[in-house]
């Protein structure tokens, strides 16, 4: 969708290459947060949860940025968008009960 709109759409150049790099910006963290979770999980280790639970709030940042403040929202990525806000809300509840588990549990 992003080509979509750099190719179509008048896109100023400025905010072309702060769409980018924050795009690129997302990406990472997005990855570094799905792997401490992840590894959070399968070690049940607390603080690696809530390393991936500290790394939602940029990621939340960034998708309440691509939601309301790009340069143009198209409706699909609008619909796609909320429904990420939705997971993440989800996300953020379920990763606090598993990270009070985690820390509930005695290590052997």
């Amino acid at each position: 969708m992003f080509v979509y709109k750099g190719l179509l759409l008048p896109y100023p150049s400025d905010n072309l290459i702060l769409d980018v790099v924050l795009h690129l910006l997302f990406l990472c963290l997005e990855s570094l947060r799905i792997f401490y979770g992840w590894k959070g999980n399968l070690c049940e280790r607390s603080l690696a949860t809530s390393v991936s639970l500290l790394l939602l709030l940029p990621c939340l940042a960034l998708a309440v940025y691509f939601l309301l403040l790009q340069t143009f929202v198209l409706r699909l990525e609008f619909i796609l968008t909320a429904v990420l806000l939705c997971f993440y809300g989800l996300e953020f509840l379920l990763g606090l009960v598993t990270v009070s588990l985690f820390s509930r549990s005695k290590m052997y």
